[in-house]
């Protein structure tokens, strides 16, 4: 007699690899959670939405926004340029591993946290330089993957999109994760501050570190 086969149980989609996706969630967060410390403490600008920024400085030409926020918003674009450079030139150049280069963003966001740590209520020129450090290294998270997780406006309209048609696909289970983490580390970074003022930018360095974790054991030489 004759036995009908089970269907098997899905699996994961063909080359998504979850432990890529988990650091994609992790570097997400820590990217909503920069942009809110920066928001927040730094004042009126963004450390990795440079959309966001220049919509600022367009509104700051005019004598609109918080005073000083033109300097600032104009830091954090070069800056943001400077960790671009870097990245690509890690990348392209120098053929660096992307756990090295998270490392220097790590190492980026932790000079920050420490930092704010040690004089939360740091002068208007500190503050630009805290701005620099955390600006670099969205810079360089911005520019090391493929996958957006600092801008997320195309990943929204994709997604969307999808949904309207109907055609989401398993992947889409991961975007939305990432739309959601970025909420969410910018919603601890916002408690942070309410709450334990001198840690508040230990928020961001937290998840990048988790992600360089992620990254590092994924690329480990398997045994056997």
């Amino acid at each position: 007699m004759s036995t009908r086969a089970r269907p098997a149980a899905p699996g994961p989609a063909p080359g998504l690899d979850p432990r890529g996706e988990w650091s994609l969630l992790l570097l997400s967060a820590a990217s909503g959670a920069a942009d809110a410390f920066a928001f927040i403490c730094v004042g009126q600008v963004f450390a990795g939405v440079m959309t966001g920024n220049l919509v600022l400085l367009g509104i700051s030409a005019t004598g609109g926004g918080e005073h000083g926020v033109a300097l600032r918003v104009i830091t954090s674009l070069i800056a943001y340029g400077i960790g671009v450079g870097c990245g690509a030139w890690m990348t392209e150049r120098l053929r660096w591993s992307l756990p090295v280069i998270l490392l220097a963003e790590v190492a980026l966001l932790t000079a920050g946290a420490a930092l704010w740590a040690l004089d939360p209520t740091t002068s208007g020129g500190g503050r630009l330089g805290l701005l620099v450090l955390i600006a670099v290294a969205m810079g360089i998270q911005g520019r090391i993957r493929a996958t957006p997780t600092n801008y997320f406006t195309g990943t929204l309209t994709a997604l969307v999109g999808r949904a309207a048609l109907r055609s989401w696909e398993q992947k889409d289970r991961w975007v939305a994760g990432r739309l959601l983490a970025v909420v969410v580390g910018a919603a601890v970074t916002a408690l942070a501050v309410r709450l334990w003022p001198g840690a508040a930018a230990t928020v961001a360095a937290l998840p990048a570190a988790g992600a360089l974790l992620v990254e590092t054991w994924r690329r480990r030489p398997s045994v056997g």
